[in-house]
């Protein structure tokens, strides 16, 4: 039965693709898409820029194919063999524990609840919580969604974002990166543009009865595209400060009753304690001033010594109760360990451990673990997992500032310079772990190997992610431009292998910004502006991404760096692929190869020749499909093959097998196509490649039906 594509299919699927996944497989879908469309058409039509051009194309093919059954056919299998959602939504880990001395706050529960419960008539179900710092915002969030889990049986969903590397929190899209996360989306599934991102979030919450909290946010850009468009999903968003222009019900959370202030210091210090301080009760009330965080660092003091109250005569009694109970801990605390946190605060590190902060204050990371212990015990510092520790956003600017006045200049400057080293270390370490044999990886500063594999590398290089992103940005104000440039560069292994392409945006724009500020010319400067071209165009921000590469391209060129300017016009044909602009590829790809040609024996690179030609020869059979030049497109996939075969690289084999078939399909041999296709399962299952493994499965469907 002839089955009519529609224009409206063909929208909804060119939507979908525009907005597909992200990584390799995601690229091959819009490559391949592309070709078909090319094949359709009969000419070249680079991709659309978005939903008014993907109508347009829709509507183009749907006139075409109104006159060739064949090709009707064609698009009919593609899109039948397309799921509708593969992509389900996960009830998560849910939200974090809430506190046991949680006190009063029943109006703001109330609010909360209403605001839950009225009826949507249109209205998305949004709530921005909002106080000073400390005030207790995110206790509140936390107690109130604890007595929700039957009122959200599809999941609560909870995003931190005061761990950001970047001062100001993540972009948008980013925000929109970690919910998706939360929710189970594989980071290799998720949309690189935020248009797919918000789309999929939509899609995967329609119909849904779910709690979504947005902890810490700092703008109303980060949260406003997360607003629910369905009634049975409540948005809470927490900001620790004002509140900001949201389309919501604000909710402030204001500070405790002396009469319920007084409760929660019986709750955390017991009643004993707070007994015997009865004489000190209202000054200690009158310091802490309602605020939750003052009222348990106070009661934490309680059950070790008298209360830490601030001095008259030190000027924190005008300003917020926060930075008086922060000056406070620091004078109860021994003199080198409230050193040791101002140093470390200094630098403004996400979460660090006893060798960060030791690297900072200058101790052994023995004394350093001990000090940590005592100030996590007055709640100066909050303890995390794996031995690591963070600071209130509030505490670390008032110990940051407090470091200069107290410890000098220099003495700031030099702990910021060993810290930054610290870091530095163990991201070239990691980093040369995780790719040990990339030139794009500096060598490790060392001869020691303190990761056993390249998955420790990696592993390491995650856990270290946000420092290594904050220590560019340290470096470059701190005037270390040479650190600021190898840090960077420290973070490739996490955009190629682990699609960190968000995260590290900022730390690489800062870098080759320093990068052409330091040596504009040279390799170093050409090699950030690759890794920030290839960063965007995984992002899908072409324009920016071309840019960048021809700045790589120019560098390399003027550095007479034969592979780094082969590798960036390389990457120049990998942009122009995925706008579907065979020609201008295969002309970049054919450039590379040329270039990679020069490269005589001895020269820097000629140990890797074999393997960059065969995945140059990869990208130009790819290009010719797309040129509907099957027969050079097989040959020269073949000759890519062949080389992976000898060197038993069994993912590398998968993909160029998996565009032989696609290539095979496109010339009418399914048989042989189909051959292929089993010959790829067989080696990508043992690598668990399971996204590409499905998109096979779907090729595997199309050549089946039109045998």
């Amino acid at each position: 039965m002839f089955e009519i594509v529609t224009v409206g299919a063909l929208t909804a699927f060119f939507t979908a693709v525009g907005n597909g996944a992200a990584g390799e497989m995601g690229k091959q879908v819009l490559v391949s898409t592309g070709a078909l469309v090319r094949r359709t058409l009969g000419r070249e039509t680079p991709s659309p820029a978005g939903p008014v051009g993907w109508e347009a194309l829709a509507r183009e093919l749907h006139t075409r194919l109104a006159l060739d059954r064949q090709r009707n056919d064609e698009w009919a299998q593609l899109l039948r063999s397309m799921p509708e959602s593969a992509l389900l939504l996960h009830p998560g880990a849910g939200l974090p524990p809430a506190t046991r001395n949680f006190t009063d706050r029943q109006r703001v529960l109330k609010q909360l609840t209403r605001e839950a419960v009225r009826s949507a008539a249109g209205q998305p179900r949004v709530a921005l919580l909002h106080g000073p710092p400390g005030i207790g915002t995110t206790a509140v969030g936390l107690y109130w969604g604890a007595g929700q889990l039957a009122r959200y049986p599809d999941g609560q969903f909870y995003v931190d974002l005061r761990d950001a590397a970047a001062e100001n929190g993540p972009a948008p899209s980013a925000v929109l990166l970690r919910l998706l996360l939360k929710m189970g989306v594989e980071r290799e599934r998720v949309p690189p543009t935020e248009a797919g991102r918000e789309e999929l979030y939509r899609r995967l919450t329609a119909g849904r009865r779910a709690l979504v909290v947005i902890d810490h946010a700092s703008s109303v850009a980060q949260v406003r595209n997360l607003i629910p468009a369905t009634p049975e999903v409540f948005l809470l968003v927490i900001a620790s400060g004002p509140a900001f222009a949201l389309e919501a019900e604000r909710i402030a959370v204001p500070r405790l009753k002396d009469r319920d202030a007084v409760k929660m210091l019986r709750k955390v210090a017991g009643p004993e304690k707070v007994a015997l301080a009865k004489p000190q009760l209202p000054a200690l009330l009158g310091h802490c001033a309602g605020n939750a965080f003052a009222l348990k660092a106070a009661a934490m003091s309680l059950l070790s010594q008298e209360a830490s109250l601030p001095d008259p005569a030190d000027g924190t009694l005008g300003r917020s109760p926060v930075h008086g109970m922060a000056e406070a801990l620091c004078r109860g605390l021994g003199p080198e360990t409230a050193r040791l946190c101002r140093l470390t605060a200094v630098g403004g590190w996400p979460a660090f451990d006893a060798d960060l902060a030791g690297a900072a204050a200058d101790v052994a990371p023995e004394e350093a673990d001990r000090m940590l212990a005592e100030a996590a015990a007055t709640e100066l510092v909050e303890p995390l997992h794996d031995g690591r520790y963070r600071f209130r956003p509030e505490v670390r600017r008032l110990l940051a500032d407090a470091a200069g006045p107290e410890h000098g200049i220099a003495e700031c400057v030099g702990a910021v310079s060993r810290a930054l080293d610290h870091v530095l270390d163990r991201a070239l370490h990691a980093a040369h772990a995780a790719l040990p044999h990339s030139w794009r990886v500096e060598p490790a500063p060392t001869d020691d190997r303190p990761y056993r594999d390249e998955a420790a590398g990696m592993a390491a290089l995650r856990a270290e992610a946000a420092n290594v992103i904050r220590a560019v940005s340290v470096a470059r104000e701190y005037g270390h431009r040479g650190t600021a440039l190898k840090l960077a560069r420290a973070l490739w292994p996490l955009q190629l292998k682990a699609g960190y392409w968000d995260e590290v945006l900022p730390a690489l724009q800062i870098a080759a910004r320093c990068a052409d500020e330091q040596e504009a010319d040279s390799a170093a400067a050409a090699a950030l502006h690759f890794q920030l071209g290839h960063c965007l165009g995984e992002l899908r921000r072409w324009e920016e991404a071309d840019r960048e590469a021809h700045l790589a391209v120019a560098g390399e060129r003027t550095a007479g760096h034969l592979r780094g300017e082969a590798s960036s016009v390389e990457l120049l044909g990998l942009h122009s692929l995925s706008r579907w602009r065979y020609g201008a590829a295969y002309e970049r790809f054919v450039e590379a190869e040329h270039l990679y040609r020069r490269i005589s024996s001895g020269q820097d690179g000629s140990e890797d020749l074999p393997r960059a030609l065969a995945l140059t020869e990869r990208h130009q059979g790819r290009a010719l499909r797309g040129l509907e030049r099957p027969e050079e497109s097989r040959i020269r996939l073949e000759r890519a093959l062949d080389f992976f075969v000898e060197q038993g690289e069994a993912y590398n084999q998968g993909r160029v097998l998996t565009d032989l078939a696609e290539t095979l399909h496109d010339a009418g041999d399914d048989t042989a196509a189909l051959a292929r296709i089993a010959e790829a399962e067989r080696l990508l299952v043992p690598e668990g490649a399971t996204p590409h493994l499905e998109y096979l499965a779907r090729l595997r469907q199309r050549c089946e039906a039109a045998e």
